[in-house]
């Protein structure tokens, strides 16, 4: 089977960001889990459900034979187990995000002894889900933010 990777997230909702580091984790692994996840301290703003059918679209488009796209609910680290994933996959912008994902790998490395591998968005360090919705609320462009179907999905809710 190879290495599998797990990246999970809330990825609410999936950015360019998110697609960047999913570019580069599906040159470095054989497999990619997309695990969409729910985040008792974020509000889901948008459903779960449409946000994988506006990502599976984007994988599709993209070309990324390697990945896949999944819903779960519990803990990441017991859902990657599940999946076969030997490394968790993370994305990171900035330094205090590094910060806060230690902490998080420490933890899952104790737990689960997986290590957690790091992408640096690089060019997207600037852009989060956060941002995203924020423009959005505001009836500013989203779509140079997004990937096409998420685009779409959005623009669909108004």
């Amino acid at each position: 089977m190879g290495m599998v990777g797990f990246y999970a997230g809330s990825f609410n909702p999936f950015t360019n960001g998110h697609l960047q580091i999913v570019k580069k984790a599906a040159k470095c692994f054989d497999k990619v889990i997309v695990g969409i996840g729910h985040n008792v301290e974020k509000k889901e703003r948008i459903d779960r459900n449409k946000m994988k059918q506006a990502i599976d679209k984007t994988i599709v488009e993209e070309n990324l034979k390697n990945v896949e796209v999944i819903i779960y609910d519990g803990l990441t680290i017991d859902k990657a187990r599940e999946c076969k994933a030997d490394i968790l996959i993370r994305g990171l912008r900035n330094g205090t995000d590094y910060e806060y994902e230690e902490n998080i790998s420490a933890i899952n490395e104790k737990m689960a002894n997986m290590d957690t591998c790091y992408f640096r968005a690089g060019d997207l360090g600037y852009l989060s889900s956060s941002i995203v919705m924020e423009l959005y609320n505001n009836n500013k462009g989203i779509n140079r933010y997004v990937p096409r179907a998420v685009a779409e999905l959005l623009n669909s809710l108004r």
